[in-house]
């Protein structure tokens, strides 16, 4: 649904882009990410007219691995530690859905292979989908902020889980605006430290969201990764208590009280999806509105059905631009989020920037400077300082600081200024809320 509005090189988000003349399909920014694409999209093209349209992108990116294949052979490439032929399939733990589905994916990528290439084994093709399904890795838009697409990386499949991990893994797409400059960097995928590591220990990603209960993760890994998981948090339930949290002091609500209020949260969650599916976003707003009634008398701070109404709400009335109602709800996200994340978490980085945004329009200034500073120091750890979305962040810090200091030395003057720049400008309007918070790390079976 984003091929026509994001560059298939660079991956930046732009409503005019240059569609390739050939199969009609691929667009890119500028002739400059058309040459730098080619190499990978030359086979493509062909196959695509040949075809009459695209196929899906696990079939696309079977067959631009067959192609480098082709062009490469299958050995180790240089830097590269492990061939794609060793990565883990997992075919034989499928399930009959999934070994339908994967027959279906086989026959739709046999009739999408040109007859002239070369021709690979059914077992062979069947391991790439496999791999594929539980290997492979979300790419995101240019800001980080939009899943586009998936990739394999065979360096970064050696890298095993743990819910509380010591590195991240993030895809950087560079900076592109300067092609010509020394300031230009290349695309590429990073694994960041997300703190001291000692010499020996095994290094760590986490394959899923960490907020849900140990037992959800655990199911979510078993499902797709087919590993049962051992981690400390998962194995002593660390942190579920607080996931499960209901309100404290003499009025405890009772064991009913709280299962009802649950029910109600998850029938909502349901009733909001095919609110947002269907745009109808002020039908969201009310939802949240209704369940955080019924879930605050009875759910304490931390608990993650509050929270998921609480992110929703926040985001969904920062788009229709009601900011300060948004910034209260936003703030409540973030103050149980951090007791249950951790600290150099990527998730938590994001929704910090979003609450900090959020409270800057809303005219809060000082607030919203503190969260954009607290999100600013987290990305620097689990993006880098040369991510387009650390980037973004630092000129927001540096705005802030500067209408900060204003603010301070002189409120009515300040409050007079903002509300005067607002008449002459609008509100720049924050992106349209989708169903994902942020695009996880890994590709995620549909």
């Amino acid at each position: 649904s984003l091929t026509h509005v994001i560059c298939h090189t660079c991956f930046k988000r732009q409503e005019r882009l240059h569609r390739c003349g050939q199969c009609k399909f691929a667009y890119y920014c500028d002739r400059t990410c058309q040459r730098a694409a080619w190499l990978n999209h030359k086979n493509e093209c062909s196959a695509i007219k040949r075809h009459g349209k695209a196929p899906t992108e696990n079939i696309r990116l079977a067959a631009r691995i067959l192609w480098k294949i082709e062009r490469e052979g299958s050995g180790l490439s240089e830097g590269c530690l492990v061939s794609i032929d060793e990565l883990q399939n997992h075919v034989d733990s499928f399930g009959e859905d999934e070994k339908k589905e994967l027959r279906t994916d086989v026959e739709s990528f046999l009739e999408f292979w040109p007859p002239h290439c070369q021709q690979f084994g059914m077992q062979f093709i069947s391991h790439i989908f496999g791999v594929i399904s539980c290997n492979g890795f979300t790419l995101s838009d240019q800001r980080g902020l939009q899943a586009v697409g998936v990739g394999i990386f065979p360096n970064l499949c050696q890298a095993n889980h743990d819910c509380w991990p010591n590195c991240t893994v993030v895809f950087n797409n560079g900076n592109h605006e300067a092609v010509r400059s020394m300031f230009h960097t290349q695309m590429r995928i990073e694994l960041r430290a997300l703190n001291k590591i000692s010499p020996g220990d095994e290094l760590t990603v986490s394959y899923v969201d960490f907020l849900n209960l140990s037992e959800e993760r655990r199911k979510q890994l078993k499902k797709q990764y087919y590993f049962d998981c051992t981690c400390e948090h998962c194995k002593k339930q660390l942190k579920d208590d607080l996931m499960l949290a209901v309100k404290a002091g003499e009025s405890k609500p009772s064991a009913d009280t709280v299962k009802e209020v649950v029910q109600l949260s998850k029938d909502t969650l349901e009733k909001i999806n095919k609110a947002r599916m269907e745009g109808q976003y002020h039908e969201v707003v009310k939802l949240c509105r209704d369940c955080l009634k019924k879930q605050e008398p009875v759910l304490g701070d931390t608990n993650i059905y509050l929270l998921r109404i609480l992110s929703i709400a926040s985001e969904v009335l920062s788009y229709l631009q009601m900011f300060e109602e948004a910034a209260d709800y936003a703030k409540r996200m973030v103050d149980g989020y951090l007791k249950i994340y951790h600290p150099n978490n990527a998730q938590l980085g994001m929704a910090v920037m979003r609450a900090g945004v959020t409270h800057w329009h809303a005219g809060l200034i000082e607030a919203g400077h503190g969260l954009i500073c607290k999100a600013y120091a987290i990305l620097l750890i689990t993006h880098g300082p040369s991510h387009p979305i650390t980037k973004d962040l630092e000129v927001m810090r540096v705005q802030t600081e500067m209408e900060l200091r204003m603010f301070q030395q002189n409120e009515f003057m300040y409050y007079k200024m903002r509300e005067a720049a607002l008449k002459n400008q609008k509100i720049q309007v924050m992106p349209e809320p989708s169903n994902e918070n942020a695009p996880s790390l890994f590709h995620k079976k549909e």
